[in-house]
Protein backbone atom coordinates (compact mmCIF):
# COMPACT_ATOMS: atom_id res chain seq x y z
CA UNK A 1 0.00 0.00 0.00
CA UNK A 2 1.10 3.29 -0.78
CA UNK A 3 1.68 6.07 2.15
CA UNK A 4 1.61 9.67 0.73
CA UNK A 5 2.94 12.37 2.85
CA UNK A 6 3.42 16.04 1.70
CA UNK A 7 2.25 18.83 -0.32
CA UNK A 8 2.73 20.03 -3.00
CA UNK A 9 1.79 23.20 -5.34
CA UNK A 10 1.36 21.80 -8.83
CA UNK A 11 0.96 23.99 -12.09
CA UNK A 12 -1.95 22.61 -14.43
CA UNK A 13 -1.18 22.97 -18.35
CA UNK A 14 -3.71 24.06 -20.77
CA UNK A 15 -4.87 20.38 -21.06
CA UNK A 16 -4.88 19.50 -17.47
CA UNK A 17 -2.00 17.61 -17.00
CA UNK A 18 -0.64 17.44 -13.85
CA UNK A 19 3.28 16.62 -13.03
CA UNK A 20 3.09 13.99 -10.42
CA UNK A 21 6.24 15.21 -7.42
CA UNK A 22 8.97 12.79 -7.30
CA UNK A 23 7.85 12.36 -3.76
CA UNK A 24 4.70 10.81 -4.62
CA UNK A 25 6.52 8.58 -7.44
CA UNK A 26 8.60 7.28 -4.76
CA UNK A 27 6.35 6.43 -2.08
CA UNK A 28 4.50 4.50 -4.47
CA UNK A 29 4.82 -0.22 -4.67
CA UNK A 30 6.36 -0.81 -7.58
CA UNK A 31 3.49 -3.02 -8.59
CA UNK A 32 0.81 0.46 -7.97
CA UNK A 33 3.38 2.50 -10.41
CA UNK A 34 1.40 4.77 -12.27
CA UNK A 35 -1.95 3.90 -12.18
CA UNK A 36 -4.57 5.81 -10.37
CA UNK A 37 -8.55 6.23 -10.22
CA UNK A 38 -9.41 9.41 -9.28
CA UNK A 39 -13.07 11.01 -8.28
CA UNK A 40 -14.60 13.80 -6.58
CA UNK A 41 -14.57 14.27 -2.84
CA UNK A 42 -17.31 12.81 -0.64
CA UNK A 43 -16.55 15.47 2.02
CA UNK A 44 -14.54 18.35 0.52
CA UNK A 45 -14.34 20.78 -2.59
CA UNK A 46 -11.32 18.76 -3.82
CA UNK A 47 -10.79 15.60 -6.25
CA UNK A 48 -9.46 12.34 -4.81
CA UNK A 49 -6.52 10.33 -6.15
CA UNK A 50 -6.22 7.01 -5.22
CA UNK A 51 -3.19 4.98 -5.98
CA UNK A 52 -4.73 1.75 -8.09
CA UNK A 53 -4.28 -0.78 -4.71
CA UNK A 54 -6.15 1.95 -2.73
CA UNK A 55 -8.67 2.00 -4.89
CA UNK A 56 -9.20 -1.42 -5.08
CA UNK A 57 -8.97 -1.49 -0.79
CA UNK A 58 -11.88 1.11 -1.15
CA UNK A 59 -14.38 -1.21 -3.52
CA UNK A 60 -13.29 -4.07 -1.37
CA UNK A 61 -14.73 -2.26 1.94
CA UNK A 62 -17.99 -1.22 0.06
CA UNK A 63 -18.59 -4.33 -1.50
CA UNK A 64 -18.98 -5.57 1.68
CA UNK A 65 -21.21 -3.13 2.92
CA UNK A 66 -23.40 -2.42 -0.25
CA UNK A 67 -26.25 -4.36 -1.80
CA UNK A 68 -27.01 -3.29 -5.61
CA UNK A 69 -30.44 -4.20 -5.11
CA UNK A 70 -31.43 -2.28 -2.33
CA UNK A 71 -32.56 1.23 -4.01
CA UNK A 72 -30.82 3.33 -1.41
CA UNK A 73 -27.18 1.15 -1.63
CA UNK A 74 -27.48 1.23 -5.21
CA UNK A 75 -27.99 5.40 -5.18
CA UNK A 76 -25.08 5.30 -2.94
CA UNK A 77 -23.25 3.14 -5.45
CA UNK A 78 -24.28 5.89 -8.41
CA UNK A 79 -23.05 9.03 -6.91
CA UNK A 80 -19.71 6.97 -5.86
CA UNK A 81 -18.97 6.24 -8.95
CA UNK A 82 -20.10 9.44 -10.71
CA UNK A 83 -17.38 11.33 -12.63
CA UNK A 84 -14.89 8.98 -11.40
CA UNK A 85 -11.74 8.21 -13.69
CA UNK A 86 -8.66 6.20 -14.57
CA UNK A 87 -5.60 7.45 -15.14
CA UNK A 88 -2.13 6.76 -15.82
CA UNK A 89 1.28 8.20 -15.98
CA UNK A 90 2.58 9.51 -19.22
CA UNK A 91 6.30 9.17 -20.16
CA UNK A 92 6.90 12.10 -18.77
CA UNK A 93 5.31 11.81 -15.39
CA UNK A 94 1.98 13.46 -15.90
CA UNK A 95 -1.25 12.89 -15.10
CA UNK A 96 -4.23 13.93 -17.48
CA UNK A 97 -6.92 15.42 -15.02
CA UNK A 98 -10.52 15.22 -17.25
CA UNK A 99 -11.27 19.20 -16.98
CA UNK A 100 -14.85 18.39 -15.75
CA UNK A 101 -13.21 17.34 -12.76
CA UNK A 102 -10.97 20.83 -12.41
CA UNK A 103 -13.79 22.36 -13.23
CA UNK A 104 -15.42 20.61 -9.93
CA UNK A 105 -12.98 22.42 -7.99
CA UNK A 106 -12.86 25.08 -9.81
CA UNK A 107 -9.29 25.27 -10.57
CA UNK A 108 -7.69 26.74 -13.57
CA UNK A 109 -3.44 26.82 -13.14
CA UNK A 110 -2.98 26.23 -9.60
CA UNK A 111 -3.56 23.35 -7.36
CA UNK A 112 -2.09 21.45 -4.42
CA UNK A 113 -1.57 17.68 -4.00
CA UNK A 114 -1.58 16.64 -0.46
CA UNK A 115 -0.89 13.20 0.41
CA UNK A 116 -3.52 11.52 3.33
CA UNK A 117 -2.09 8.22 3.67
CA UNK A 118 -3.20 5.81 0.96
CA UNK A 119 -4.33 8.33 -1.13
CA UNK A 120 -3.68 12.10 -2.76
CA UNK A 121 -6.37 15.36 -2.28
CA UNK A 122 -5.98 17.41 -4.89
CA UNK A 123 -7.27 20.96 -4.34
CA UNK A 124 -7.70 24.76 -6.21
CA UNK A 125 -4.46 26.29 -4.18
CA UNK A 126 -6.48 28.91 -3.02
CA UNK A 127 -8.87 26.90 -1.35
CA UNK A 128 -6.69 24.68 -0.02
CA UNK A 129 -4.92 27.33 2.10
CA UNK A 130 -8.46 28.02 3.39
CA UNK A 131 -8.46 24.66 5.36
CA UNK A 132 -5.99 24.26 7.93
CA UNK A 133 -6.99 24.77 11.59
CA UNK A 134 -5.80 26.87 14.06
CA UNK A 135 -2.98 24.90 16.04
CA UNK A 136 -5.37 24.33 19.20
CA UNK A 137 -8.33 23.89 17.26
CA UNK A 138 -6.16 20.72 15.77
CA UNK A 139 -5.05 19.86 19.03
CA UNK A 140 -8.23 19.63 20.63
CA UNK A 141 -9.76 17.33 17.71
CA UNK A 142 -7.03 15.31 18.30
CA UNK A 143 -7.45 14.98 21.58
CA UNK A 144 -11.13 13.75 20.84
CA UNK A 145 -10.43 11.72 18.40
CA UNK A 146 -7.20 9.90 19.10
CA UNK A 147 -7.38 10.78 23.38
CA UNK A 148 -8.96 8.16 24.20
CA UNK A 149 -7.83 5.01 21.98
CA UNK A 150 -4.94 2.76 23.60
CA UNK A 151 -2.34 1.51 21.36
CA UNK A 152 -2.33 -2.18 20.88
CA UNK A 153 1.15 -2.23 20.98
CA UNK A 154 1.43 -0.14 24.68
CA UNK A 155 -1.18 -3.23 25.74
Amino acid sequence: MATFIGDYTCKVDVKGRIILPMAFKKQMPADEYGHFVVRKDIFEDCLVLYSIGDWNRQLEKIRKRINPYNREHNKFLRNFFMGTAELTLDNNNRLLIPRRLLDVIGTQRDVVLAGQDGRIEIWAADVYEQTGMLANEFADLAEKLMGGITNEAEE
